[in-house]
């Protein structure tokens, strides 16, 4: 691989969150590269222009908006960084004065969520089916947004509300529950309750048997950018590293906290590896997904 435009901006789509502040306001520095850090407010519609215009060189990436994007041949690499992961018992939410139905009470029942295609929503689904027995297609999912990736048509037991809000679905009892992604619970679902009355101690349960921490949002690279510029691929890896460790005493012991890290390791091994088997039990995407592959072709990162 050889470097070409060595001068050229990278032009990098990251949220603010504190592991990346350091990178935005120049107190990390991507060693001999100049980065243009966008913005994006809210951040989702970014990932869309990414997936469907590659629209950045490096953009931060919703787990199941890459296994998405991979399935549907958009090339674009993983990078091995975890930007925002936690457990997702507990976002899958009802109203408090509603039926008090548990999880595998929703076999032929109406769930909203933003997209089918949301990663929240894979992470739930999955757990749903692994613990209660409830597949995917046991439930119609009404949605308030299209996926990301243009390509992917979703499946028969999907469908499309008018509603502007997952809660909205929930408050006008179009849905009997609804999943909501970790800023949703503190907002819009603000008063709903969990269907798993112990959903920090499943979630806590979760992690121990698979090894890991459910990833939300990643990092990706156009493949293009990898193959001509790999020296300035890797300063800016190495850059946002140095900011996540950095940053550590920002973050607490909890899943969220926990979760956020830089490098291939056993768990985002398992994390890929088990998002990439629920999103195909799903029918997210349409073959397994080779971790060892996606692994290889950024190895050299920490060499």
């Amino acid at each position: 691989m050889s470097e070409t435009h060595p001068t050229t901006p990278l032009t990098v789509m990251l949220g603010n969150h504190p592991h990346t502040r350091p990178l935005k306001d120049g107190t990390v520095l991507v060693d001999g590269v100049d980065c243009q850090y966008l913005e994006s407010s809210p951040l989702p519609p970014a990932f869309a222009r990414m997936v469907r215009d590659l629209a950045y060189d490096i953009c931060e990436m919703p787990m199941a908006t890459y296994l998405q994007a991979r399935d549907a041949g958009i090339p674009v690499t993983l990078l091995p960084a975890v930007l925002v992961g936690s457990t997702h018992h507990r976002s899958l939410t009802r109203l408090p004065e509603g039926p008090k139905i548990g999880p595998g009470d929703l076999v032929g029942r109406r769930v909203g969520v933003r997209a089918y295609g949301q990663t929240t929503g894979l992470w739930v689904r999955g757990w749903l089916q692994e613990e209660y027995g409830v597949k995917s297609s046991d439930v119609t999912w009404v949605t308030t947004e299209d996926v990301h990736v243009a390509q992917y048509v979703n499946p028969p037991y999907v469908e499309r509300s008018q509603a502007a809000r997952v809660a909205d679905l929930l408050h006008s009892h179009d849905v009997t529950a609804a999943v909501l992604g970790p800023k949703a619970i503190g907002g819009q679902g603000a008063g709903l309750v969990p269907l798993v009355t112990d959903a920090e101690d499943a979630g806590r349960a979760w992690t121990e048997r698979h090894g890991t921490i459910p990833a939300n949002h990643l990092l990706v690279v156009r493949d293009d950018v990898l193959r001509t510029r790999p020296d300035a691929v890797r300063a800016f890896y190495q850059a946002l590293k140095k900011a996540i460790a950095d940053t550590a005493d920002e973050r607490d012991d909890s899943p969220a906290g926990r979760a956020v890290t830089a490098g291939w390791s056993t768990s985002l091994t398992a994390c890929l590896e088990i998002a990439g088997r629920y999103a195909q039990e799903q029918n997210l995407i349409s073959r397994p997904v080779d971790v060892a592959a996606i692994e290889e072709k950024t190895a050299f990162l920490d060499r």
